[in-house]
C-alpha cells in the first residue's frame, strides 16, 4: 500500500457561517463542497491547495476543550493532548512569509508577530536566518481556536535529518 498525499483533514467548528468567511476570505481558500448531514449538521470542503480542510458543525456541539483537545493559544498552550491535533500547517513559498503575516494583520487574526525560523539548536528557533534553519513558519489561529501555520521549507528533509530514536511513554531515569 502506498499514499499519494493528504486527501483531507477533518476539523470541527462552532460557527460555519465564521468559520466559512475565514477560510474563504481570510486564507482565500476556495469552498468547494458542501453537505447537509442527516442529523442537521453541516460538512464543508476548502480547497487548500491539492488537498482539502473540512468542517463539521452541528447545532449541538459540545465546547471548546482547551488543554485536553487543539484549542490553543500560541505561544503559551504548546502541548495538547493525546489523539488531538496540535496544529495544522499549510505550505507556502518562503517568498510569501511577508505577505501571509500582513494579510493576517490586516484581517485582525490572532497571530504571532514573526517568521520562526527552526533550526536544530537546542532551543529549536534562532532570532536569525542561516543554514541550519530548515523551515520558516508564521504561526495564528481560526475563529475556532485551532493552531494554524504557514510553513516554508528552505530545503528538502531527508534520511540525513532523522538524528533521534523515538521514546516510549515511559522513560526510565
Amino acid at each position: 500500500m502506498r499514499t499519494t498525499g493528504i486527501n483531507h483533514i477533518a476539523l470541527v467548528c462552532r460557527d460555519m457561517q465564521e468559520t466559512v468567511k475565514f477560510y474563504t476570505e481570510v486564507l482565500d481558500m476556495p469552498l468547494i463542497k458542501t453537505i447537509a448531514l442527516p442529523d442537521g449538521g453541516q460538512h464543508f470542503f476548502f480547497d487548500a491547495g491539492g488537498a482539502a480542510v473540512a468542517f463539521f458543525w452541528w447545532p449541538e456541539t459540545p465546547a471548546a476543550a482547551p488543554g485536553i483537545a487543539s484549542v490553543r493559544k500560541f505561544p503559551q498552550d504548546s502541548k495538547s493532548a493525546v489523539g488531538s491535533m496540535n496544529h495544522l500547517a499549510f505550505d507556502v513559498p518562503e517568498g510569501e512569509l511577508s505577505a501571509c503575516l500582513k494579510r493576517l494583520e490586516a484581517a485582525g487574526v490572532d497571530h504571532m508577530p514573526i517568521v520562526v525560523n527552526h533550526d536544530d539548536s537546542a532551543s529549536g528557533v534562532a532570532a536569525e536566518m542561516h543554514n541550519g534553519v530548515f523551515v520558516r513558519s508564521v504561526y495564528f489561529t481560526d475563529p475556532n481556536g485551532i493552531m494554524l501555520e504557514f510553513a516554508a521549507n528552505t530545503r528538502e528533509l531527508g534520511p540525513a535529518d532523522v538524528k533521534h530514536a523515538p521514546m516510549g511513554a515511559t522513560v526510565e531515569v
